[in-house]
């Protein structure tokens, strides 16, 4: 099941989600929240939509996620990836491969992942810098984390991707 749904980036076609016009889905998979982001549909511009808070169980967040995914038109999920900072994946990592493998039974898309190393302290500092006060800042941060991941995701797509050049604009 992992190796048929979890890609590689590089590996995927971007022409064929445009063409689909479909969404790219980021999540910043937590133990307490999931923020969730979707891209436009020409692939290219992701937006923090909303964060959910988590049960304690699996499989009823899953659900509860799948259902709310279901108002768009999917065609690749990037989760989030907490690797430590040597580049290993560490056990966080295994929660959110844990919760994937759940997210699968109830959206079964393909699903990649993005190096999250540093997003929320970065979302953080921006919004420090920003002015917003820690009460925003608290409101705001899991879905803006989703979106600098699937943004970083998605540039990363859109610069490596041959397809992208024989799009119209």
């Amino acid at each position: 099941m992992e190796n048929f749904f979890l890609k590689n980036l590089g590996d995927l076609d971007i022409g064929e989600l445009i063409r689909a016009n479909s969404v790219v889905v980021g999540l910043d998979v937590g133990d307490k929240t999931i923020g969730i982001s979707v891209s436009d549909q020409r692939i290219r511009i992701a937006t923090g939509v909303r964060v959910i808070g988590r049960s304690g169980m699996a499989e009823k967040d899953s659900q509860l996620l799948a259902k709310y995914l279901s108002s768009y038109k999917v065609g690749l999920i990037i989760l989030g990836w907490p690797v430590q900072m040597n580049g290993l994946p560490g056990e966080q990592c295994m929660k959110v491969l844990d919760f994937m493998k759940k997210l699968l039974i109830f959206f079964p898309v393909n699903y990649a992942k993005w190096d999250e190393r540093f997003s929320t302290k970065v979302v953080d500092k921006i919004m420090i810098q920003a002015g917003l006060s820690r009460k925003k800042r608290e409101k705001l941060i899991d879905k803006t984390a989703a979106a600098y991941i699937l943004q970083g995701a998605l540039d990363f797509f859109n610069k490596n991707s041959l397809s992208t050049n024989n799009l119209d604009s």
